[in-house]
């Protein structure tokens, strides 16, 4: 058996076995303590832990046919990346929901401004209506800062992306397959052009061909990459509905934006305010509800005054709540006055604010800075 010592090889392995998911990945985890010990367990020892004889069989026959490593470099060469559970890289926003999803495929790059995020979903087959509405609503977004997340579909996903791209905003597009394999083919160049502003994602493995059954389970992870899901337009049994539903599951906004009682697409947007979205009127009210209009300023002052060593370090000790300097010195292992230099700037740059006695918290995201207590 291949001796695996890089984590994401593991990692990469299990989500090629089908009936491995993010729950019983995480019972792996659990039972063995780390992804590489689970990857190498003896059968005995995979099913004590709790999987069925035939996920233990699916688990074997990878494992005896399968070189992670040139799946390493093959991915390498084709410019896609692989982030897991153990990445400090992985979607902060995207890993507080229940299962996330413990590989993701990235072609393009995900970034920490990304974690503000909306997302914006609708219908395949919009109406005139819908399609300037998101166009509208993707490029406001976009010039605010904000990152429009969405799915490559045909019909208003296209078009937010498009929006967002032609203000200069970044993209992220969920795909129901590999990132390796653009669906629908017509939105190729469209997605070279997310790659460059922003990135391709999947948790489905490359090589993977859309599949209908694929599309609703990636509706979690565009919710759950976002603070909240913006439905234009949506029939009674749209798809956009289930997205909704996941942002709802998700504890993430749900906005919906109102159409005219006798259009048969605005009745799942219609019926969403009625059972509690907020309803959409004004993209100036959808900033100040998430406290996003602070973004853009959030965004130029941090690349202006890039993190030194010293301040990474302490936004790594400082959390939700406020910590006096000299408990931060004790932890840093820093002197005081080093301390209090660099959180007077941290403060400038929006990183941190001071809660009086000379504590200090972090401010993870804008509107942070507004909060008491």
């Amino acid at each position: 058996m291949q001796k695996v010592t890089e984590p994401r090889l593991a990692y990469i392995g299990f989500n090629l076995v089908k009936g491995i998911g993010a729950a019983r990945m995480r019972a792996l985890l659990d039972v063995f303590g780390d992804v590489d010990t689970a990857w190498q367990a003896s059968a005995p020892d995979l099913r004590s832990a709790g999987l069925s004889q035939r996920i233990v069989d699916n688990l074997l026959q990878v494992r005896s046919e399968v070189d992670l490593t040139k799946i390493w470099e093959r991915l390498e060469r084709q410019g896609i990346s692989a982030l897991t559970w153990a990445d400090t890289l992985y979607p902060r926003r995207l890993s507080e929901i229940e299962q996330p999803p413990p590989v993701l495929y990235v072609r393009g790059k995900i970034l920490d401004e990304d974690s503000w995020s909306v997302a914006i979903v609708v219908t395949r087959n919009p109406t005139a209506y819908g399609r300037q509405v998101a166009a509208e609503i993707a490029a406001i977004l976009a010039q605010s800062g904000v990152t429009v997340v969405s799915g490559l579909a045909r019909g208003i996903d296209a078009i937010a992306h498009q929006a967002c791209l032609e203000a200069g905003g970044r993209t992220l597009a969920v795909l129901g397959s590999g990132v390796d394999l653009v669906y629908p083919p017509e939105h190729r160049q469209l997605a070279q052009r997310i790659t460059a502003q922003g990135a391709l994602i999947s948790d489905y493995a490359p090589g993977t061909p859309p599949d209908a059954a694929n599309f609703p389970p990636r509706n979690r992870i565009i919710s759950g990459l976002a603070r909240a899901v913006i439905v234009v337009e949506a029939g009674e049994k749209s798809g956009a509905l289930i997205t909704a539903a996941f942002a709802a599951d998700q504890g993430r906004e749900v906005f919906a934006v109102p159409g005219g009682i006798y259009a048969p697409l605005s009745k799942g947007t219609n019926r969403l305010i009625q059972e509690g979205a907020r309803p959409l009127l004004d993209c100036q009210e959808l900033l100040a509800i998430l406290k996003l209009g602070p973004v853009a300023e959030f965004h130029t002052a941090r690349s202006a005054l890039p993190l030194d060593a010293t301040e990474t370090r302490l936004l790594e000790l400082l959390g939700n709540d406020a910590l006096h300097v000299d408990e931060i010195s004790q932890r840093s292992n820093l002197p005081v006055e080093k301390i209090s230099s660099t959180l007077v700037m941290m403060e400038l740059k929006g990183m941190v604010r001071q809660m009086g006695g000379m504590q200090y918290m972090a401010i993870r995201e804008p509107g942070d800075e507004y909060k008491v207590g």
